[in-house]
């Protein structure tokens, strides 16, 4: 695999540089129109090499979907090479991190990534994160493709066409969450939610979800700074309500809430907690007492990674703990890379133009390979990964999407206990 592992640059003359790909002309439909007649847009540096930048969390409150991630896109990567590539030429990837959003580090990834001519970027994890540089990226002509980004902000966002994820909008996994705290019985619940686009979204995805289905709140959603020194007043006032259930929305500082929880008296061993894609991890039991989280559900856009799968991340990543959104990056590259087989060109813009096509209304196809023949052969495909269905939408997101359900154990790891599949709700 010719894979270049991208390292900081110096920014001086980057300027230059940063508009290598399809910098002059972000008009879809004019990209699409070459790409049908076989040509490449004459404002598109294209040189035959698809090029990818990766700005996803080596460093901040998501680092620990980093690894899995990162591993779905190297496969991704590594099984298109095997297979011949994408032009005829390896696919080549640089790796950048996205911090979060306490600092600059995605804005600055986004300009080195840019500098080096990338067709085409895989990030953020965080919503909030991909909001710092879309406009950046896109503005630029080139691709940003999430595999994590769930916020319903993006359906609607003026991205020039060029926006497109894997993972579902949260309407979808806050209808899931909704009906799964309602058929456990929950008749009163708490939300605890991060002040950002992602946190927020959810929050209200979940509640006007619960609430139209005839339940009610133990209190008003509480949207706390993720950046806190203490926790305590928020889930003071949680305790206070009395709920019969507490939904926590957050990343990496939800292990101080649990601890806090579980400190007032209302911990997931007394009260259930629900937990969401932020923050289902098998390091959350770490440091907290034996069999704590027992019982406690969290719910995880995707299907469910196949033995096959996890056994191939593992090839690729020894180390892995977690698979979330292992499968998204997987299939985001996969899609990218079938848009640019598909065109017959490396330029972005005309990347994105058959990035629908290539996931619906076709001959269902699983793999690059199996894919690309069919291409080649002159079927339309409809590309079904390992994240499910995807049915890229006109907006750039997945029509159809599978969440799954997972359930703690004594042993604080999370296991499969359902998936469901289904149309994402629309945003209006």
């Amino acid at each position: 695999m010719n894979r270049k592992i991208g390292k900081s640059l110096a920014l001086a003359g980057a300027a230059a540089l940063m508009l290598a790909g399809c910098s002059s002309s972000s008009d879809p439909e004019a990209a699409g129109s070459a790409a049908a007649s076989g040509g490449t847009s004459a404002s598109c540096d294209a040189d035959g090499v698809l090029k990818l930048g990766t700005i996803l969390p080596q460093t901040g409150n998501l680092a620990f979907l980093g690894p899995p991630e990162f591993a779905g896109v190297d496969l991704a990567v590594k099984e298109i090479n095997d297979a011949g590539g994408v032009l005829g030429e390896d696919v080549e990837v640089f790796d950048g991190d996205s911090g979060d959003t306490t600092t600059n580090i995605a804005v600055t990834t986004a300009d080195e990534q840019l500098a080096r001519g990338v067709d085409a970027i895989i990030g953020a994890a965080s919503s909030g994160v991909s909001l710092t540089f879309i406009d950046k990226v896109t503005g630029a002509g080139v691709i940003h493709f999430s595999p994590a980004n769930t916020s319903p902000t993006f359906t609607t966002y003026d991205d020039n066409g060029l926006y497109f994820r894997t993972a579902p909008s949260d309407l979808f996994q806050g209808a899931v969450l909704a009906e799964l705290a309602a058929n456990d019985g929950s008749t009163k619940p708490a939300v605890l939610a991060l002040q950002d686009a992602y946190g927020e979204g959810l929050a209200n995805a979940f509640t006007n979800n619960f609430t139209n289905a005839g339940g009610s709140l133990a209190l008003d959603p509480i949207i706390y700074d993720p950046q806190a020194a203490s926790f305590e007043a928020e889930v003071g006032a949680v305790a206070a309500a009395n709920p019969d259930a507490v939904v926590l929305i957050g990343f990496e500082e939800s292990k101080k809430i649990v601890q806090e929880l579980i400190k007032q008296g209302i911990g997931p061993d007394k009260v259930k907690l629900y937990l969401v894609d932020g923050n289902l991890s098998n390091t959350l039991g770490e440091g907290l007492p034996d069999g704590i989280l027992e019982g406690t559900k969290g719910t995880l856009p995707g299907a469910q990674a196949s033995d096959d799968f996890q056994a191939a991340l593992l090839g690729i990543d020894p180390e892995l703990k977690d698979f979330s959104y292992a499968a998204e990056s997987y299939d985001a590259v996969t899609v990218i890379a079938l848009g640019a087989a598909a065109a017959g060109s490396d330029c972005a813009t005309e990347i994105a133009a058959p990035l629908q096509s290539v996931t619906n209304d076709g001959t269902v196809c699983t793999d690059y390979a199996d894919c690309l023949a069919k291409l080649e052969a002159g079927e339309d495909i409809d590309y079904d990964g390992q994240s499910g269905p995807i049915a890229l939408d006109e907006n750039g997101d997945p029509a159809r999407a599978t969440m799954g359900v997972y359930v703690y154990g004594a042993d604080n790891q999370y296991t499969a206990n359902d998936f469901i599949q289904g149309d994402v709700p629309s945003a209006s």
